[in-house]
């Protein structure tokens, strides 16, 4: 069997165990929705680790962590390039309670959006204008007294790997307000789980976290700041992860 049959056969079967099994997963666990938070939490890790098992042994992706060691203990704002549903399935895993910024059409997917009212998501309204900002505000300052991490993606959407989109205000607003460190999250998922692709390209997914932009800089300091090293970083994992896919047979 040729390698583009065998990675369409895999791609096959990992879409619909993930798919099947997620809308499945939606229905079976509608019970968890009246847990308590924390309760809630430990259900939606468990399945968040099984759709990675079925990454692995089923698509071929795994992924690493580099730089753990820059996250800050308390509240913080990590920018996150944003490549690949792939890495909005980690984001608990990584952070255990993270508040995510999302577009608030996406609670109004069907049981989907049940469960992302339930994490503490904090929705923004794009057609809204200054007012969606000031209820993002006023969600993020709830989840910073929390000790939360608040997490953004930066250019406002998923982007392939080499894609140039300007970075949108809302991280800069976020970072000016809150007044807490930004760590840049760089990745390189879009070369593995590319958006609104079937296949699925086995390999290693790299997350890596850079050191935090500290707070009380200018927002126009800090935006030159984040912008320079997120991309450059990206860039890097993403030209070391298509060198190690030519090398392979």
């Amino acid at each position: 069997m040729g390698h583009k049959m065998k990675l369409w056969l895999r791609s096959l079967m990992f879409n619909l165990a993930f798919y099947c099994g997620s809308t499945a997963m939606c229905f079976l666990l509608l019970w968890s929705l009246l847990l308590p938070y924390r309760a809630l939490l430990s259900v939606v890790h468990l399945w968040l680790r099984q759709i990675a098992w079925m990454e692995r042994d089923i698509a071929g992706i795994t992924y690493q962590v580099i730089g753990r060691e820059n996250i800050p203990a308390g509240a913080c704002i990590i920018a996150a390039k944003h490549q690949s549903a792939w890495e909005t399935m980690k984001l608990f895993l990584l952070f255990d309670n993270p508040a995510i910024v999302l577009k608030k059409e996406l609670l109004n997917v069907p049981l989907w959006g049940q469960y992302l009212r339930r994490s503490g998501a904090i929705p923004i309204d794009r057609t809204a204008g200054r007012k969606a900002l000031i209820g993002m505000m006023e969600a993020a300052h709830k989840a910073v007294e929390q000790g939360r991490k608040v997490i953004i993606f930066p250019q406002g959407t998923r982007l392939p790997p080499d894609a140039d989109r300007p970075y949108k205000s809302g991280v800069a607003a976020l970072y000016h307000d809150l007044n807490v460190p930004v760590v840049p999250m760089a990745l390189n998922s879009g070369l593995f789980w590319p958006k609104g692709s079937f296949i699925k390209h086995p390999g290693k997914v790299t997350i890596e976290f850079l050191p935090p932009i500290p707070a009380g800089l200018s927002r126009e300091a800090m935006m030159t700041q984040l912008r320079d090293r997120l991309e450059t970083a990206t860039k890097r994992l993403v030209a070391e992860a298509r060198q190690k896919q030519a090398l392979l047979p």
